[in-house]
């Protein structure tokens, strides 16, 4: 039911994800993890890009940014400004997405990249004393925005009171395994395969929330329109 991989620029850390529907007890989830005493990102699920294909896990955040980057040179066109320009935005990609996962279509399976990217970067922060928020889950939910505005990140990408869904992303070793129980027992709601998501996402709101225009979409995927934003922020 739920989703665990290792981060490998991490080897120690593992990202798990679960996702619940017909949740009745969204406010006291809210409440509680603001307390700190639910030890998990509380997503809202609409906001997660989702996409058909098969994830391999390999060493390829080269092969990322260089599609990224000639997806944004035919969108754009070339020049001197936009070769200084990218030569951050690529110095950042390979810095925060190296050693990922690389994107293949095939199957209609669960994207975590975008998950990924975010827990990953969170990760890295905190073991340099750099994070932005006052914990680890809510540096993950503020590495999803497309802004520096960590209000409006917790406002777009983290559950409401009246949200009746949430997924759920746990930062753990393997002896934390127990989290995964805990976190199950507090939401009152229906633990359904991750996979399902797709069902739950809402590309129209993620292409308005990222500014994604339909040029961008002609020449990549929503999915490289999203990491990039994400990845790019405090550069750009």
């Amino acid at each position: 039911m739920h989703l665990t991989q290792e981060l490998e620029l991490f080897p120690d850390r593992s990202v798990t994800q679960l996702l619940f529907k017909d949740v009745k007890n969204a406010t006291e989830l809210r409440r509680c993890a603001m307390e700190g005493k639910i030890n998990g990102a509380l997503i809202n699920p609409t906001m997660v890009s989702m996409f058909s294909h098969l994830i391999m896990p390999l060493c390829v955040c080269m092969c990322v940014c260089v599609r990224v980057y000639a997806r944004a040179r035919v969108c754009y066109g070339g020049g001197g400004e936009f070769i200084h320009m990218h030569a951050l935005f690529l110095s950042q990609l390979i810095n925060e997405l190296a050693n990922f996962f690389i994107v293949i279509v095939f199957l209609q399976l669960v994207d975590p990249f975008q998950l990924l990217v975010a827990a990953n970067k969170a990760v890295h922060l905190q073991k340099i004393g750099k994070m932005k928020t006052r914990s680890l889950y809510s540096e993950i939910i503020f590495n999803l925005s497309p802004t520096n505005n960590i209000s409006e990140a917790f406002k777009r990408f983290g559950i409401s009171d009246g949200d009746d869904s949430v997924l759920v992303v746990l930062v753990h070793t393997k002896d934390e395994s127990q989290l995964l129980t805990d976190i199950t027992t507090k939401v009152d709601g229906q633990q359904i395969p991750v996979e399902e998501i797709s069902a739950l996402s809402d590309s129209t709101k993620i292409k308005k929330l990222y500014k994604v225009t339909s040029q961008e979409e002609k020449c990549g995927t929503l999915l490289d329109a999203v990491v990039c934003r994400m990845a790019t922020k405090d550069v750009m």
